[in-house]
């Protein structure tokens, strides 16, 4: 009997984890003996990848060397004016070489329904989260950061990430318009460390058709197609456990709200029209084993619906993340 995507989906998901956490308690890396300096590792990105918060970096999570496998967990959350953001997964590191990693992601957009049902006298969103799970893959192809931090070769990665959005029915609605919830993210990175500057710069290319990381599904009616959408980051390590740094990340602006034609004449009323996101963070890592960051975000607009008093622009706020590896 075939199988539904959904179905499949979920089957994958808990084979990835339980895939992760049986090999997590096989061959658990000795921190203490980690050629891998604090931080130099990167933290949980959003998505579940090793990197910073916005982006995945070339370096496999975990602290575990060339014959170890390195785990961590970890929990993120931010706020900005009108919304929420709540993510949780685990990273594997397979002998600093592969990385396999699961996240799950619930948005709320609470706010944002009230003001709607109560401008339009109907509840047309019917939901107060959008929830997402993504499953990556990462593998290391050239370079080691740290062994080649006094040469000009960087460490490279190439990933993928796929995601699942749970919400198809009201992403693909003539309120959102996607083309679809589920999608796959493909990218390369460069990350190089400069030891002798305490500096760590990344660069990288992601091919996606993913609006707003997947939460707003994949591809829409101005594109739907994948396009490159470069990220950058960069690190100065102040102390042994502290860094600060910036990240810019590009995102495609694939949706335009058939509601829009439908019901309003063709006046932009439902504005989903999507802006390049940036952070400015702080991370401290006490020991190998837990690591904290602290950051500011803007996301630039999400979902605006002025007219009902959803005029809410650009999101800007808080991102919090703590990593627990072993």
């Amino acid at each position: 009997m075939a199988h539904s995507l959904p179905s499949l989906g979920f089957k994958l998901k808990h084979a990835v984890l339980l895939a992760c956490l049986a090999a997590s308690s096989s061959v658990i890396a000795d921190t203490s003996l980690s050629n891998k300096l604090l931080l130099t590792g990167g933290v949980s990105q959003v998505e579940g990848a090793a990197g910073g918060g916005l982006t995945p970096w070339a370096v496999i999570g975990g602290y575990g060397t060339n014959d170890e496998i390195g785990a961590n967990v970890h929990y993120t959350y931010a706020k900005t004016g009108d919304y929420k953001l709540d993510s949780y997964g685990v990273t594997v590191g397979f002998y600093d070489r592969v990385e396999l990693s699961i996240a799950e992601q619930k948005f709320d957009i609470g706010n944002l329904r009230n003001k709607v049902t109560a401008g339009l006298g109907a509840d047309v969103i019917g939901r107060d989260t959008l929830d997402q799970t993504i499953i990556g893959a990462k593998v290391r192809v050239l370079g080691e950061a740290v062994l080649d931090a006094d040469s000009w070769l960087p460490q490279v990665a190439v990933g993928l990430q796929y995601k699942r959005n749970h919400d198809d029915r009201f992403i693909k609605s003539a309120v959102i318009g996607a083309k679809s919830s589920d999608g796959v993210d493909l990218y390369v990175a460069a990350t190089k460390l400069f030891l002798s500057q305490s500096l760590l710069v990344n660069s990288t290319l992601r091919f996606t058709k993913a609006n707003q990381f997947g939460l707003l599904g994949f591809g829409g009616d101005r594109h739907d197609n994948y396009q490159p959408q470069l990220e950058l980051s960069a690190a100065y390590l102040l102390s042994k456990n502290i860094a600060i740094g910036a990240e810019y990340r590009m995102k495609p602006n694939n949706l335009r709200s058939p509601a829009n034609a439908a019901l309003f004449g063709g006046q932009k009323v439902v504005d989903l029209d999507e802006e390049d996101a940036f952070d400015l963070f702080v991370a401290y890592a006490p020991t190998k084993h837990v690591s904290l960051t602290l950051a500011y975000v803007n996301l630039g607009n999400i979902a605006t619906v002025a007219p009902v008093g959803a005029n809410y622009g650009t999101q800007d706020g808080v991102y919090a993340s703590a990593q627990f590896g072993f």
